[in-house]
């Protein structure tokens, strides 16, 4: 049996933030244990931008925030072990996993669980039909596209207007997948106002609020939906029925924090985030085990994860070398951006929702009555907020987010290193698309120089060897 100070259960964002303070905290052998053949969790397959403001103070794609958090574990020196399954841990930190080199079980003075969560199956839907081929949950037509460079489907309904399902109605677009409706049952959206508006309406997708999919027709292969308003119990309402033809239905309906590990070290649960019960330590009613992230609960931003690793991490190395416990940083408060298409002006109407920073400022832009004279704001509580709006009014840009295929079929993720013009992002695409690379190749390597025309390098978004 290995014995470890700190041994971390999974290597996304909360285990890998966890792992570098438990190291600096004094831990000198700190463990991290991960499923996939890589660090990184969720984050490598997420290409999209929006992650790193609160922790990095810039914004990053899933896999940049990863890298950095990978080269902190590896400049650390902490063990890491990848292809690893745990398959039980007990009440007295022994931690049993599996790999291919056989089954082993390691010691630890103090475990921290880092998991992650999964997302709902169409089995906690209870829509009727057959079960064709075509039923497919966002996460997993998200890592298809993005690391496998397969597209689930050409005609695709989406039922969830969370982020990663407002997410993958853009990426499914660029990609020249129809995107028919996205469907939410709910009065509003769950995703970020920013997320409607650069996701759903830049390309106008349609978004049905107060519907479901009430049914699935086809046998071998997804031939369409039922869809149809519900009333404020959320129950179908008769006669407003529509059938829409598609070949793919993509589920993007929640996550679930995943704890069987949890349940098998009989920690105690919290009914309400399906998570363990934790204190401010983040520490688990049974010592010695503490507990962050999306396995505690589901968070918004993976900025707010690493906070809690970081806390939990610490905590964990200083129950293993006898210390005592420190909560996180006082009077810390997470602001959190707007939400639901009730944060929005109807269409046409100039008021821009800023996403220059969390607080999401509804700025009202008026034209110059005269030539000479400049636009006129109102709502922004910053200059960069003006400068922001009035931009999205005369002429809007976007960070274009994609992958690219190397001639062994590996799909690197690359982004223009600056915002583009909006009307030209499918412009850019073509050109990303006939492109094929070679590697290796580094974070940060241009690929192609000006775009389209553009100011915009295309840039690498990931290492890779």
């Amino acid at each position: 049996m290995k014995n470890a100070q700190v041994v971390i259960i999974g290597g996304g964002p909360a285990g890998m933030s966890a792992a570098v303070a438990a190291k600096e905290a004094g831990a000198e052998r700190v463990m991290v244990i991960e499923r996939d053949s890589s660090l990184g969790g969720i984050l490598q397959q997420c290409i999209h931008n929006g992650f790193g403001l609160h922790k990095f103070g810039e914004e990053l794609t899933g896999p940049e925030y990863a890298e950095r958090y990978e080269k902190l574990v590896s400049d650390a020196g902490i063990e890491f072990l990848t292809d690893t399954m745990v398959t039980d841990l007990s009440r007295d930190r022994v931690v049993t996993c599996v790999n291919g080199n056989g089954c082993m079980q390691i010691k630890a003075d103090a475990v921290v669980l880092a998991m992650g969560c999964r997302e709902r199956p169409r089995g906690a839907l209870n829509v009727p039909g057959e079960r064709p081929a075509g039923v497919i949950t966002a996460g997993t037509a998200q890592k298809f596209v993005n690391m496998k460079g397969y597209l689930p489907g050409k005609k695709i309904v989406i039922l969830g207007s969370g982020d990663i399902g407002l997410i993958m109605a853009r990426r499914m677009t660029l990609e020249g997948v129809e995107v028919k409706a996205v469907c939410e049952i709910m009065e509003d959206s769950g995703g970020l106002t920013r997320n409607i508006v650069q996701c759903l309406r830049d390309f106008e997708i349609p978004l049905k609020l107060h519907h479901t999919v009430t049914e699935i027709h086809g046998k071998e292969r997804v031939e369409g939906v039922t869809v149809t308003e519900v009333d404020d119990k959320l129950n179908p309402v008769r006669g407003t029925e529509e059938y829409i033809s598609c070949d793919t239905l993509m589920l993007s309906v929640g996550l679930i924090p995943e704890n069987e590990l949890s349940k098998k070290a009989e920690i105690k649960m919290d009914l309400k985030t399906k998570g363990p019960v934790i204190g401010e330590f983040k520490q688990t009613e049974v010592p010695g085990i503490f507990a962050c992230g999306n396995v505690v609960k589901v968070h918004e931003l993976v900025d707010f994860v690493s906070d809690e690793g970081e806390i939990a991490g610490r905590n964990a190395a200083r129950f293993a070398l006898g210390k005592d416990l420190e909560a996180g940083e006082k009077g810390k408060k997470h602001v959190t951006e707007k939400k639901g298409v009730k944060n929005l002006a109807p269409e046409g109407e100039p008021v821009v929702i800023c996403t220059v920073c969390p607080v999401g400022c509804k700025i009202t832009v008026t034209s110059p009555e005269k030539e000479g004279e400049e636009f006129k704001t109102e709502g922004n509580t910053c200059s960069r907020g003006r400068a922001y709006a009035i931009k999205e009014v005369t002429s809007p840009e976007r960070t274009l987010t994609t992958v690219m295929r190397c001639g062994d079929g590996t799909m690197v993720p690359v982004k223009t290193d600056r915002p583009i013009p909006k009307d030209k992002i499918f412009e850019c695409m073509k050109i990303i698309n006939e492109k094929t690379l070679m590697l290796p190749i580094k974070l940060g390597d241009i690929i192609i120089e000006k775009i389209g025309e553009t100011e915009a390098n295309v840039v690498c978004s990931k290492s890779l060897s």
